[in-house]
């Protein structure tokens, strides 16, 4: 790319930058997204912008948050012409997004919405940090990696279900947008990706009396996923072998069945369950 030879720069591979250079992957993010002109971007690795620019002409405010000091001559000289444009050199992960949004957003803008193109290596941390954080964010849409994609908007209990598939579906509706060719990126990485999109839901799917002690579950039952939910739960420590298989009597399920097989409703049945007998560890 001339700019990157205009700047005399080179992806950096410990910030997992490929990028982004095909102009109709660009504009199928932008219209998944359905960004309008009354929209309040929040942008993550705009890298050399090349999402930025179509966000800045069809929103009414991009905030572009960017870890990548070499970055940010190159966006602050292309965008400095932009009034709807703020640029946070920093890493996403430290930045206080319920502060930025409730400081930024004004009366001018309707909805927000995250947009970005994920490096591999952080999906998951940021995609969490987007959700646990319970941002007032209308949407979430996003380039991951392909293989994570089909995990991220799998329905839970599905052949490509993992903890993450199952956080996912307790906080959005997630749907898959487009796969998109490794060819499309600078440089090219060595597996293809997929935008997605994540439909932020006002309350989250299922209803728990406790949600750290659903996702405690969750994990426990994927950290062991050859063993049997039992045993898993079991080994874990979240309680006694006679008091899990008695909750498993109770609610009717399978004592072999593994948790990988669960839906989203059967792991709130079960946190409701432990959590109202008071029998976790």
């Amino acid at each position: 790319m001339d700019i990157l030879k205009q700047y005399n720069i080179k992806a950096n591979k410990n910030l997992g930058q490929n990028f982004l250079v095909d102009d109709n992957t660009i504009e199928n993010i932008i219209e998944a997204a359905k960004i309008s002109k009354n929209d309040f971007i929040i942008e993550i690795g705009p890298g050399l912008g090349t999402l930025t620019k179509p966000l800045l002409e069809n929103s009414a405010k991009v905030i572009s948050v960017e870890i990548d000091n070499k970055m940010i001559k190159i966006l602050e000289d292309r965008f400095k012409l932009y009034n709807n444009f703020e640029l946070i050199n920093e890493d996403i992960l430290n930045v206080d997004l319920n502060k930025l949004i409730k400081e930024r957003k004004n009366n001018d803008t309707d909805k927000v919405k995250i947009v970005a193109n994920l490096p591999y290596y952080i999906t998951t941390p940021i995609i969490m940090k987007l959700l646990e954080n319970k941002l007032e964010i209308e949407s979430i849409t996003v380039m991951v990696q392909k293989e994570v994609a089909d995990r991220l908007v799998e329905k839970p209990g599905g052949k490509n279900s993992g903890a993450i598939t199952y956080a996912i579906n307790y906080y959005t509706i997630p749907k898959k947008i487009m796969d998109v060719s490794r060819k499309s990126f600078i440089p090219s990485p060595a597996v293809d990706s997929s935008v997605i999109n994540l439909q932020v839901l006002k309350k989250p799917s299922v209803k728990v009396s406790n949600e750290n002690l659903l996702f405690k579950i969750i994990k426990l039952a994927f950290m062991q996923k050859r063993k049997t939910l039992l045993n898993a739960l079991t080994n874990g420590g979240l309680s006694n072998k006679n008091t899990i298989e008695q909750m498993l009597l109770d609610l009717k399920l399978d004592l072999k069945i593994r948790g990988e097989k669960l839906s989203l409703e059967d792991f709130a049945r079960i946190t409701n369950y432990i959590n109202e007998k008071n029998c976790a560890n």
